[in-house]
């Protein structure tokens, strides 16, 4: 038997209300492997969209879906099993080791794709499988979660031999069946993974964990896509002549990236953690976020990759496929956070929603004009959603929260 201060090896696997309530540096150090991640996300995709072959263009945005998901919902469902179990537990310890280096093996290979694709599904298999397998045992003297994790490991089973069909395949038969494999993952796991004769939990993820430490991991979230975004600008900008157009370009592409941070944070991803805390069905408002946060993800990735086309051309012809991403990426972003103010505020997002609404509107003339003119049109409608928001708070004391659930 160890000592009292020695937790990991005498405490409970499950945390208990007097653990920290914020992130490990284990943790934090996994999220260092997600940055890496969505960079090669982008970069198997941005070569495609830069390919003369229209058809190819288009299917890199289902790429960008596919390939994304996957590695975000590893993601979700790692912050899911450390909010549940003591991260001072060795064994938890492991499984995020673990899943730091197979999150790994899956971003390398995305830069190789053709021939190392397969390896993409076959790790996210195992861990979606063998991680709930690692867990079941150890749960012995907890029934209720026990049986959740005999459910995830039923569905996630299921949904493995999709994607492990879908790694023999290839094109777009691969594709095909990696889109039905990630949504089956996904709508499973909103129903808490149903499965006849094995109950379901009485409380979700949100409502076990503290109030405060699934919001702040998806904050977090939110931060490593700008950081990916950040990224991915300054080592185009690096590998191109250092041109005006490509200057002015540069200042462009951060400049949304900085709008997109100002417009998250103010003021309902500021106040995230206090809304959820308040809302009477946590797990409800949990599930929410879990999604907006996702599509506001999606919506920074697409632009990261916007940003890398215009920074390779900023003076050429658009075409449509880019223009998908250059607008279509801070659209999908505003959506997203959209959502969020339905949860923290419950209201509608007119702002946000205008804004979309005058993205698709420029998109037909912005086709006539160079991509660096698609790139300062976003960047101009998301400062005025930031300016719009600014001007509605001026000389009123900061918002508090106040969810409708």
């Amino acid at each position: 038997m160890g000592r009292p201060s020695e937790p990991a090896q005498t405490a409970g696997i499950l945390r208990g209300e007097e653990d920290a309530q914020q992130a490990s540096f284990l943790e934090l150090f996994f999220d260092l492997v997600l940055v890496f991640a969505l960079v090669g996300v982008v970069s198997r995709i941005v070569p495609d969209l830069l390919s003369d072959n229209v058809r190819l263009r288009w299917l890199s945005l289902l790429y960008t879906v596919v390939l994304a998901l996957p590695l975000l919902w590893l993601w979700t469902t790692t912050a899911y099993l450390t909010s549940r179990f003591d991260y001072r537990n060795r064994w938890i310890q492991l499984l995020v080791l673990v899943s730091a280096f197979g999150l790994l093996i899956m971003a390398t290979s995305l830069y190789e794709f053709e021939q190392r694709g397969a390896t993409f599904a076959i790790v996210y298999v195992v861990l979606h499988v063998g991680r709930p397998m690692v867990l079941r045992p150890l749960l012995r003297e907890h029934q209720q979660v026990q049986e959740l994790y005999t459910r995830v490991a039923i569905w996630t089973s299921i949904s493995g031999v999709i994607w492990l069909a879908g790694a023999v395949a290839r094109g777009n038969a691969r594709m095909a069946l990696w889109m039905i494999a990630i949504t089956v993952d996904l709508v499973v796991a909103r129903l808490r993974w149903p499965v006849p004769g094995i109950g379901r939990p009485p409380t979700s993820a949100w409502a076990m964990s503290s109030s405060t430490y699934l919001p702040e991991r998806y904050q977090q979230l939110l931060l490593i896509a700008l950081g990916e975004t950040v990224l991915s600008i300054g080592l185009t900008y690096a590998t191109h002549p250092a041109t005006l157009a490509a200057k002015a370009a540069l200042v462009v592409t951060f400049l949304t990236s900085v709008l997109m941070w100002r417009i998250y944070f103010y003021r309902a991803g500021q106040v995230l953690a206090e809304a959820v805390a308040m809302s009477s069905n946590r797990a409800a408002a949990g599930g929410i976020v879990g999604v907006a946060h996702l599509l506001m993800v999606l919506g920074i990735t697409l632009a990261a990759a916007g940003s890398e086309i215009v920074l390779a051309n900023p003076q050429g012809h658009s075409v449509p496929a880019w223009l998908a991403v250059i607008l279509g990426g801070p659209a999908l972003f505003l959506f997203g956070r959209s959502r969020l103010e339905r949860v923290v505020f419950d209201r509608l997002a007119v702002r946000r929603l205008v804004g979309i609404g005058v993205l698709v509107l420029l998109a037909p003339p912005l086709f006539f004009g160079p991509p660096l003119l698609a790139a300062i049109a976003a960047a101009v409608v998301l400062l005025g959603v930031a300016v719009a928001d600014a001007r509605r708070a001026a000389g009123r004391p900061p918002e508090a929260p106040s969810p409708s659930a």
